[in-house]
């Protein structure tokens, strides 16, 4: 009897330490408890949930919140299809919007086929181990080194490596991430809108001869580009053309018609180097 009696005290002693901490746990849900907008999880689904960061957030649920919360648009999420942000305003009932479409771009032209190496680098094939080790092999120690550290890191397969070493954005599957412009050593990468076809390829900050010795496809700062373009459109900025972007709307293919090195293009769609190298205005969406 005195064992079954210990056993029934102990019993009702746990289910009331229980049923205390079990209401205390409730009381405080209850007191703690915000409210979620059920909206967040349906935009969620929509998604793509890649959480690629293109839209400037932290994942594909921040940008949900922001949709619900009317601080961004649909269309500011490139990576989803038309049909998929058509879908997200119809049922919040907003518009679409729209959004600059950005896309990342090279600025190095310096593939294996004008830029000379200096050492043959034997380490790790990596671009950011072989940049570890005196920049790299390249006798421009600003130029691209070729080991595809870009073509890894994108999760989109919108980059491949042509026939002369050099990376080439596929503009219909770049989502405009970053991931490229943090994944090279040699800050090359960089997001722009597609609307902005008049790109520098070189980030060489030698001049004349010492430049071109270094990479044939370099900025010598001939000043051509400069004379050519709008006015006001370039200039040369310690040795290298620079792009006023603000002034695109004058921008055109006529800037880079005399450009001896070909270091300045214009390019439309994805940016081919090789055999179209001297071409200069670059035409086409992929391989």
């Amino acid at each position: 009897m005195l064992a079954v009696s210990t056993f029934a005290v102990s019993a009702v002693i746990l289910g009331g330490v229980g049923t205390f901490f079990a209401t205390i746990i409730a009381l405080v849900r209850k007191r703690l408890y915000v409210w979620e907008d059920p909206r967040i999880d349906a935009v969620s689904v929509m998604l793509p949930n890649n959480n690629c960061g293109a839209c400037g957030l932290a994942g594909c649920r921040a940008f949900a919140e922001a949709l619900v919360q009317g601080k961004i648009e649909p269309a500011g999420c490139t990576v989803a299809s038309p049909d998929d942000r058509a879908d997200i305003a119809a049922y919040l009932g907003i518009d679409v919007g729209s959004a600059t479409t950005r896309v990342a771009r090279l600025l190095c032209a310096g593939g294996c086929d004008v830029a000379p190496r200096r050492a043959d680098y034997l380490g790790l094939q990596t671009c950011r181990a072989a940049a570890a080790v005196a920049g790299g092999g390249k006798a421009c120690g600003w130029g691209c080194l070729g080991l595809a550290d870009c073509e890894v890191s994108c999760t989109f397969d919108a980059i491949y490596m042509n026939d002369v070493g050099l990376p080439v954005v596929i503009p219909d599957k770049c989502t405009a991430c970053g991931d490229c412009v943090e994944a090279c050593p040699k800050d090359l990468f960089t997001l722009m809108p597609v609307e902005q076809k008049l790109i520098v390829q070189c980030k060489n900050l030698l001049e004349g001869d010492e430049a071109t010795d270094a990479c044939a496809a370099a900025c010598n700062a001939c000043g051509r580009c400069v004379v050519d373009g709008a006015p006001g459109l370039i200039s040369m900025v310690n040795g290298l053309a620079v792009i006023d972007y603000d002034k695109n709307a004058l921008a055109s293919s006529e800037a880079i018609k005399r450009c001896p090195t070909g270091a300045i293009v214009w390019v439309e769609g994805a940016q081919q180097l090789g055999p179209e190298r001297h071409d200069r205005v670059l035409e086409g969406a992929g391989r």
